[in-house]
């Protein structure tokens, strides 16, 4: 994979995916590194996608479904804003719900890979984080049909052997430039807020179409929350689409 550009004042140059030009933060993103600025070390240790390098448009993407909690509220809003998303899986939750995947598949939404379990990679034994990443790439692709282009780590926590067998299986990391803090007990209104608070071209959202990880017990807010993010972002000239989507676009 060619060398990237690389971030000021580091030495660590960012390697790009084939067809994307950049991978440097925006102010948004900046603004995240300075929140947490160990997350920042570790994502230049690993790097990943954060942002694409285009105008006019974002990637909406969703982590941790399908699940019946709310995915099908989530495809209903996006059917509704007129947008196609990219939807991280979990293998064990296409397993639990291989009709409500299809659905995603069959509404023309973007499937890619969360991992088979949800795995924190940094703190998971190489064994079994290459394992985990090979399981869930096979039931995505046995399952769906569909052999995933992007790997998001759950926590967004990476290790060299999660980037080994992500290398291996043909898949880039992905990782995000604005969320929505939706994993916490918060309403629509205030998800939709930080969202758009950070929402930039090029950016990639990170929300959650499961609670299954998280602190609130539904995620039925993400899903109240969606309008108001599309929309406000057309206010601003800014398309949300899928992250595949916003690649070629860039």
């Amino acid at each position: 994979m060619p060398a990237g550009p690389r971030w000021p004042g580091h030495n660590v140059a960012l390697r790009r995916p084939p067809g994307l030009r950049s991978l440097l933060p925006s102010a948004a993103s900046e603004r995240l590194h300075a929140w947490h600025p160990g997350r920042a070390r570790r994502w230049q240790k690993y790097p990943g996608l954060e942002r694409i390098d285009a105008r006019g448009c974002a990637a909406l993407t969703f982590d941790d479904g399908p699940d019946p909690d709310a995915t099908p509220a989530v495809l209903e809003a996006l059917d509704r804003a007129g947008v196609h998303a990219t939807f991280f899986f979990l293998g064990t939750q296409v397993e639990s719900h291989p009709d409500l995947a299809r659905e995603v598949v069959d509404r023309g939404h973007e499937v890619a890979l969360h991992g088979y379990g949800h795995e924190r990679q940094d703190r998971t034994p190489p064994q079994r984080s290459a394992e985990d990443l090979q399981r869930g790439f096979s039931v995505l692709d046995e399952s769906l049909g569909v052999q995933c282009r992007w790997y998001r780590p759950p926590y967004g926590r990476m290790s060299a052997a999660a980037a080994r067998t992500c290398a291996s299986l043909g898949m880039s990391v992905v990782y995000w430039s604005t969320w929505g803090l939706d994993w916490e007990r918060i309403s629509a209104a205030r998800i939709a807020e930080i969202v758009t608070g950070e929402l930039d071209d090029g950016g990639i959202v990170l929300l959650h179409d499961s609670a299954r990880y998280a602190r609130r017990q539904s995620a039925a807010a993400t899903a109240d929350a969606i309008e108001v993010i599309v929309e406000n972002a057309r206010e601003r000239g800014i398309s949300l689409t899928s992250l595949g989507d916003a690649v070629s676009a860039a």
